[in-house]
């Protein structure tokens, strides 16, 4: 195991979809720390590790089930201060000797308790400094099971309406357990509880964006060796950050490949390749290969084939371009934690997977090339400022998203070039329009979608029968969720007049006011 020169903090993951969201707001603190799977605790490993403190996420299972996970009882005896965050708080009980409650999705009769919630104060406690200053705090429950009793030495500090131990604590032995989860941004006073528990904890919040680059920087060296490394290059902010990241490791020894999959957004493979050349002395080939791409995905509609189908074609492209390379054993990919969240848990943890990635759910097991990943744990805003740490231009750091995939994943359904071209003439009036009103950088990310469906419409005095288009755009912090932006309807009618006129094949467009979750922010 790799030694941090950092303090650092243990994050045992039993699978929740946000743990990931534990470490991001202890960066925020400057607190450096690792998620690890619970199955790879060992007492050896926590041994090695030597943690100043533990922070237990939350999970699906039920401590009720025998083969619920749990953590090894040695955890409990190396004297730092231990935090349980909902499945957490029910696996410290359950081990300690207090007792859990099945609620009605374990088979128990017990409530859950899902969404917004509010906790009432029942003691001061350190970890609860600056709460409960107005009466009841609002926090976010996400729980079947609940705790009933509890273990020795532990009292209640709050309670909610469906949840009688909220918070719990063993003040002599520093264990601080919450039902509810503070990570998530839905406890306003999350950032503050886990603030006042890094504290006491004896935090001095000593990681930031420019150590995380250094030490990047030097694992990307011990990792390369001599070898040459392929850096898969779309002109996003991932991949851009990731190249040049790597730049500084490595030199000479990388080269960009710009694959041009047929699936970009309009003159998007000339804006790319001009401004990456403009700004950086790194050898860079341009692959056109939409005709190999568009051909392998004719007739397919289902979108994990889609995205599995994407995902090999760019690791046979990249392997084309390594052979070429005389040296060349590694591939770099600008992968961002969401990416594996939503894949496959993190680290090999137990949560569900939701849609595979490009990247990460599409590679075959014998790709002949090692993969660098050096931004697999973090997410877009962290990648921004370390793009800013590593002086990268605005227009790189201040992009939109724009995925792997491509349009694929914006055109539902089979994907045809009749509808690749109405897209990125749809999708090019929206964008210039987001822009024309100023609100480019308020929004994370924006896009159009073609829906697989046609309407009768009227045009003059004839009837039309063609596609409908959705727009999409969102505000989010981490891409973990998201909501829609709040347009105007004048700025949504006049867009909306501007595709069907301007957009041959669109005759009604509508508006995506999906939140994340439950949906995603694309659409496949």
């Amino acid at each position: 195991m790799p030694v941090s020169p950092h303090q650092r903090l243990l994050v045992v993951d039993f699978g929740s979809q946000v743990t990931q969201l534990i470490a991001r707001r202890l960066r925020e603190l400057n607190v450096y720390c690792e998620i690890h799977p619970f199955q790879n605790v060992t007492e050896a490993f926590l041994k090695g590790f030597a943690p100043r403190a533990v922070i237990f996420s939350g999970g699906p299972a039920s401590v009720l089930n025998s083969e619920a996970p749990r953590p090894p009882a040695f955890i409990f005896e190396i004297g730092v201060p231990i935090l349980g965050i909902c499945y957490g708080q029910q696996v410290m009980m359950d081990m300690l000797g207090g007792t859990v409650e099945g609620g009605k999705i374990s088979g128990g009769g017990g409530t859950a308790e899902f969404g917004r919630a509010f906790v009432e104060p029942r003691g001061t406690l350190s970890v609860l400094e600056g709460w409960f200053e107005g009466g009841r705090e609002q926090v976010w429950m996400s729980h079947g099971d609940h705790v009933s009793k509890l273990a020795p030495g532990f009292e209640s500090f709050g309670m909610s309406p469906n949840a009688p131990f909220a918070i719990i604590a063993d003040t002599e032995r520093d264990f601080y357990a919450v039902q509810f989860h503070p990570e998530v941004h839905h406890t306003p006073k999350g950032a503050r509880f886990l603030d006042n528990f890094v504290r006491l904890a004896g935090f001095s919040g000593d990681w930031t964006m420019a150590s995380y680059k250094n030490e990047a920087i030097l694992k990307i060296r011990e990792q390369v060796g001599e070898a040459r490394v392929i850096c898969g290059l779309s002109g996003g902010v991932d991949s851009s950050v990731a190249a040049v990241l790597i730049h500084e490791a490595i030199g000479d020894q990388l080269t960009c490949v710009f694959v041009d999959h047929g699936l970009l957004r309009e003159n998007e493979a000339t804006e790319v390749v001009t401004m990456f050349r403009d700004h950086y002395n790194i050898p860079l080939i341009h692959a056109d290969e939409a005709e190999l791409f568009l051909s392998a995905l004719e007739g397919q509609s289902d979108p994990e084939t889609k995205r599995k189908i994407i995902g090999g074609l760019f690791i046979d492209v990249f392997q084309k371009c390594a052979d070429e390379i005389d040296g060349a054993e590694f591939l770099a990919q600008g992968t961002l934690y969401p990416d594996v969240i939503e894949s496959v848990s993190f680290s090999g943890g137990p949560s569900a997977t939701i849609k595979s990635h490009h990247n990460v759910g599409g590679l075959p097991e014998e790709m002949g090339l090692k993969l660098v990943e050096p931004l697999r744990e973090l997410f877009k805003d962290e990648v921004r400022a370390l793009g800013r740490e590593l002086g990268l231009p605005k227009e790189f750091i201040g992009r939109h998203p724009f995925p792997g995939p491509g349009l694929a994943i914006r055109c539902p359904g089979e994907i045809t070039r009749d509808k690749l071209d109405i897209l990125r003439q749809a999708d090019a009036v929206y964008i210039d329009q987001i822009r024309r009103h100023g609100l480019y950088d308020k929004i994370w990310q924006a896009f159009a979608a073609i829906l697989p469906v046609r309407s009768v419409g009227v045009m003059g005095d004839g009837r039309t029968y063609d596609y409908a288009c959705t727009l999409r755009a969102v505000t989010s912090v981490d891409g973990m969720t998201a909501d829609y932006y709040p347009f105007s309807h004048e700025f949504l009618g006049e867009t909306a007049t501007r595709i069907i006129n301007e957009v041959q094949g669109v005759n009604r467009v509508t508006y995506d006011i999906t939140s994340k979750p439950p949906g995603t922010i694309e659409w496949e």
